[in-house]
């Protein structure tokens, strides 16, 4: 396996810069695999651009460097089957930038840019695979309907995108707040416990007297048979509401009391 030691070290440097910088801000439709321990051998997923055979497909591909890289250029293989003019049936890809047209001072950017154009326009004069180039040029749709085949079958699928992190983490710890300051309310109302009797409810059925329709006394309602109590704007007007009632009851034992001394 080809390791750093076979590259020198000022393009070791080189590249890790430029991986680096594709890892940080990757070209759209390029996400590349980083290995620290092998430059020699760097890895992409690559989308299929919109519009073409290879849309809602990624496909895998890779570059080789040679000992004497950036002089001479990578070779790049496709991982994933894909039916295409310019690449091989085993994965090996033709194009001149990684030929005769290479320059030195062509980045990683560059390259895989290029391989991704190729996919939105194919060459097929310079044909790897001949059926898909003879198909290009005399049949297109049935060159399509081959290339979305393939991509249907081999390509892997897009990871779908979603936004997490702060946004979603501050909305958990929010609902958590709401939780547990109902629940700090909840802690601090003396309710008093159920009643034992029983009232009669709708189709003969019994509905227990709760202690929020003890409490609601002639404040309650009933519609249709059925014990509606006045919704609370807040927690903390349950006491004084029972105060309110307790009072109320205290005022007419009091004036029981009176008519039982008059007579």
């Amino acid at each position: 396996m080809a390791t750093n030691e076979n590259l020198p070290p000022n393009v070791i440097k080189q590249l890790a810069k430029e991986l680096k910088n594709l890892d940080e801000t990757p070209p759209e439709g390029i996400k590349v695999g980083i290995n620290d321990d092998d430059f020699s051998t760097i890895f992409a997923d690559i989308e299929g651009p919109a519009g073409t055979p290879y849309e809602s497909g990624v496909f895998r591909m890779k570059l080789i460097l040679s000992h004497d890289f950036p002089h001479s250029p990578p070779k790049g293989y496709f991982l994933t089957k894909i039916f295409h003019p310019n690449i091989a049936t085993n994965g090996e890809i033709c194009v001149n930038t990684l030929k005769k047209d290479w320059n030195p001072s062509l980045g990683l950017r560059h390259v895989l840019l290029v391989v991704r154009c190729l996919l939105i326009e194919p060459f097929p004069e310079s044909a790897l695979n001949e059926q898909a180039g003879k198909l290009l040029l005399e049949n297109y749709e049935e060159y399509a309907r081959h290339a979305r085949l393939y991509t249907g079958i081999h390509a892997l699928k897009p990871k779908p995108k979603s936004k997490t992190g702060a946004i979603s983490e501050s909305m958990i710890a929010l609902n958590v707040d709401q939780v547990n300051k109902v629940a700090g309310d909840s802690a601090n109302i003396q309710f008093q416990p159920p009643l034992a009797s029983r009232v009669g409810g709708i189709n003969g059925q019994e509905q227990a007297i709760t202690p929020a329709t003890e409490m609601a006394g002639p404040a309650a309602t009933t519609v249709a048979g059925v014990s509606t109590v006045p919704k609370k704007d807040a927690v903390g007007t349950v006491a004084p509401m029972t105060a309110k009632i307790q009072a109320a009851e205290k005022k007419k034992i009091d004036a029981r009391k009176k008519s039982l001394k008059r007579l």
